[in-house]
């Protein structure tokens, strides 16, 4: 019987500003290897995308690639053999600088003032669907206003413009711990290594 074939994401995006500078989020990395080691460790055969400001350490035991602006990663994701289960999880930039406020070398650190311009990048989890029609696909939301309802409701709308299977919900809106999002449930886990260990067995029944 073939290896089921999984896909995680994770770990920053940057967008340029000069050639030194950039933008990015605040992000790790660290889920993206608890889970992706914990898939690996339910018998798929694993394919981690990786952000290179990335600073918790790679998973061990899966096939690491790595990504540096949402650009990137969309073109490694047009490339690659479709796999059977995505896991979006990584933090991609919501903005990129406008090319016209971009520096060709290096801004000078005495320059009296900076303004940048910026324009919303281009989303990745709404071409996975189109990439990918047959794959259960899982994206996050991290949410910061609002109450968990709130979150819940973000989740749920992403599920249904996206046309993916669930979305994990996390974030101050949210509160302690991690939420999945199927349907019209919601799975509650209290730590991530608790969530990589579900999401693992999910996986596994998605795709038996």
């Amino acid at each position: 019987m073939p290896v089921p074939a999984a896909l995680v994401t994770c770990g920053p995006a940057y967008e340029p500003i000069d050639a030194v500078r950039c933008i990015t989020n605040h992000s790790t990395g660290e889920l993206g290897t608890m889970l992706s080691e914990a898939l690996a460790a339910a018998g798929f055969a694993v394919t981690c995308l990786r952000g290179t400001m990335a600073t918790h350490p790679a998973p061990v035991g899966v096939q690491v690639r790595s990504f540096h602006t949402n650009g990137s990663l969309i073109e490694i994701l047009e490339g690659i053999e479709p796999p059977q289960v995505i896991f979006h999880a990584a933090a991609l930039c919501d903005f990129t600088v406008v090319q016209d406020s971009l520096a060709a070398g290096k801004i000078r650190s005495d320059t009296p003032e900076l303004r940048l311009v910026l324009k919303p990048a281009a989303k990745v989890l709404p071409l996975l669907r189109p990439l990918f029609p047959e794959a259960v696909i899982v994206g996050w939301k991290y949410e910061v206003d609002g109450s968990r309802q709130d979150a819940i409701e973000r989740g749920r709308h992403q599920i249904a413009k996206c046309n993916t299977s669930a979305c994990v919900v996390n974030g101050p809106a949210y509160g302690g711990g991690l939420g999945v999002l199927e349907n019209d449930s919601v799975n509650h886990h209290a730590t991530r290594p608790g969530l990589c260990a579900f999401l693992a067995r999910w996986a596994a029944e998605q795709t038996a």
